[in-house]
């Protein structure tokens, strides 16, 4: 790859992303070997297309070095590279690397081959011809361009041109030609259950602190939330961040921090019955976060319990200076985005929403809800959760839902009282609420907010918006990376 882009720096994979592609998806990379030695590769993955439009940039469909947006559900088969060797063009390599591209779609029972294609002569020829124009001289064989045209000659038909699609390809001019080839053996397939929804219910649990007389009292009354908010068919139920702290009562006659290694004792327990209640109920259940011990160390952690049975789980990276002073906690090491039936989420607990970079890696990695379980105790720390989450939702183009407790609870140090006004945020556009609030719980009062999201307004803000944030950052100024580090406990 640095011999075939000489001309265009630090435009190819490092080893390691390959090996991290070939290793997610190792039937959609092909390779050509003359005499042992590389001739030509082509790169590949699975897309859901239909969380794209036809406008879409290389690295917001790419998803990173992590290749985060492949899907193995998806419907299209994703180009992302192919390339020959110089010395081994004119060998028709690159058709072979097409057709075997065109076998895999069939026999993965895809839509069609989608990619963006460069269009490196087009450069000579900006000054007097548009793209447009360029691209039909091409068709007409007046013009040749060495690879749009070896495109077009395999079967491949242009759906769209794109500006800026590969920043940094001065010979395209950095136009690109969307490029698609339809398998026309594919058949739909019959999916009547489990299908990705585009309007999404979300339930919030506005929970009243309180002491419970013991761990099954607490039990019932999570169940009484996720009974409720599940008979409105709702697909998602959030609980607050530290929700179970009433049980650390029992544990007041111990410090701060042994109390809330007693309290880390039941969230074993905590997680097997969000996670029954996840599959009898029939919902997604974010469940808020408590504290679990790790080794020597204390972690603010919650779980997503899908209603399949599956499990992940989630930390909280930034800890507040009262958590580490008074309990201990150490921040986590994990940040990701979870599948769903309803598409991409991410989670992050209450202050990890006050740093911007951690909802924009996540909106890189194909997000459309954050979910924000948090815990204030005065209205100017609710404050700063609130505005965060909002311009979070207007940064990333997303819907941000936040989840608070509320009350007072006697009887546990640091637990005193609470305050919260559980929301869920927009995007400030004309498709939105015109405050960006899509619906707020009454404050201070223990109840559940029911809320309606649609995804495809989120797709239509992305590509026709009066403003485009996450289309229009200059990445040609800054960017944002994340560490691929591991720490030791």
């Amino acid at each position: 790859m640095v011999q075939v882009y000489s001309a265009m720096s630090n435009s190819y994979w490092s080893k390691a992303d390959i090996s991290t592609l070939v290793n997610k998806f190792p039937d959609g990379q092909f390779c050509i070997v003359i005499d042992g030695k590389i001739a030509g590769c082509a790169l590949s993955m699975i897309v859901d297309y239909d969380n794209y439009d036809d406008d879409h940039k290389y690295n917001d469909i790419i998803g990173g070095h992590e290749f985060a947006n492949h899907n193995e559900d998806g419907n299209v088969l994703y180009g992302i590279d192919v390339f020959i060797l110089p010395d081994y063009r004119g060998m028709r390599l690159g058709r072979r690397l097409y057709e075997a591209r065109k076998e895999l779609c069939e026999q993965l029972n895809l839509k069609s081959i989608i990619f963006g294609g460069r269009i490196p002569n087009y450069g000579e020829y900006a000054e007097t011809l548009t793209p447009k124009k360029y691209i039909d001289k091409v068709k007409l064989k007046e013009i040749h361009d060495p690879v749009l045209s070896f495109q077009l000659s395999n079967d491949f038909h242009v759906k769209k041109v794109i500006k800026g699609y590969l920043p940094g390809d001065h010979e395209s001019k950095e136009f690109a030609t969307l490029m698609e080839w339809h398998n026309i053996y594919y058949t739909k397939p019959e999916r009547l259950i489990n299908t990705k929804k585009k309007v999404v219910r979300l339930g919030l649990v506005q929970w009243q602190m309180r002491l419970f007389k013991d761990y099954d009292s607490l039990v019932e009354q999570i169940e009484f939330f996720v009974d409720a908010v599940s008979d409105y068919q709702s697909d998602f139920i959030l609980f607050p961040e530290l929700f179970n702290a009433p049980l650390m009562a029992q544990f007041n006659h111990l410090n701060e921090a042994e109390a809330i290694r007693g309290l880390s004792s039941y969230t074993d327990r905590l997680l097997e019955t969000f996670r029954n209640f996840a599959i009898n109920y029939n919902i997604n259940i974010i469940t808020g976060s408590m504290p679990q011990a790790v080794g020597e160390h204390m972690h603010n952690v919650g779980f997503l319990c899908r209603r399949d049975g599956s499990v992940e789980r989630y930390e909280k990276l930034h800890i507040t200076p009262a958590e580490e002073s008074a309990w201990g906690m150490k921040g986590g090491t994990q940040l990701r985005t979870f599948d769903t039936d309803c598409g991409k989420i991410g989670v992050l607990i209450c202050y990890d929403v006050e740093f911007p970079e951690l909802p924009r890696l996540l909106a890189e990695d194909g997000m459309n809800i954050l979910f924000v379980p948090f815990m204030t105790d005065t209205q100017n720390g609710y404050s700063r959760v609130k505005i965060c989450a909002q311009a979070r939702a207007v940064e990333n183009e997303c819907y941000v839902a936040v989840a608070g407790s509320v009350g007072n609870l006697p009887k546990v140090n640091n637990m005193d009282i609470q305050y919260s006004q559980s929301a869920v945020f927009t995007p400030s556009d004309f498709a939105f609420p015109v405050n960006g609030i899509k619906a707020e719980a009454t404050p201070n009062t223990e109840s559940t907010l029911l809320v309606d999201v649609d995804l495809d307004l989120l797709k239509e803000l992305h590509s026709f918006g009066s403003v485009r944030n996450m289309k229009d950052r200059r990445l040609d100024l800054y960017s944002l990376k994340r560490k691929n580090i591991k720490i030791s406990e």
